[in-house]
């Protein structure tokens, strides 16, 4: 079964209400990460694993794209260690650029690699 990945599945799945807001965001961040759709759905499938870690993936709030982010205050620094293992797992295993904002424990989705 083929499902499109589409603005509204995506903030179904990630947990976000779909509002025209959040809907107008997800568009916008979709046509501003290259190659968004040769890994859409992976993004799902990373955002269910991070789960256990305290960790999600949403629209950022300061620039176009999505954001890897694990709530590290809560967690034993082997949950810390697993999240950060697993977002490296995940964009090489899908070839996605992230990029890690400063030493904060987030990602920037940035796209499909060449």
């Amino acid at each position: 079964m083929h499902i499109e990945i589409t603005p509204e599945v995506i903030a179904t799945q990630l947990g976000f209400a779909a509002t025209s807001n959040s809907l107008e965001q997800i568009e916008r961040i979709i046509n501003n990460t290259p190659g968004f759709d040769k890994f859409s759905k992976h993004i799902i499938s990373l955002n269910d694993a991070l789960k256990h870690m305290n960790g999600y993936i949403a629209p950022s709030n300061t620039v176009d794209c999505f954001k890897i982010k694990v709530d590290e205050e809560s967690n034993a620094p082997e949950i810390n260690e697993e999240f950060h293992q697993e977002v490296k797992h995940w964009s090489d295993k899908y070839k996605v650029n992230v990029e890690r904002v400063g030493a904060q424990a987030t990602y920037y989705i940035r796209g499909a690699q060449a």
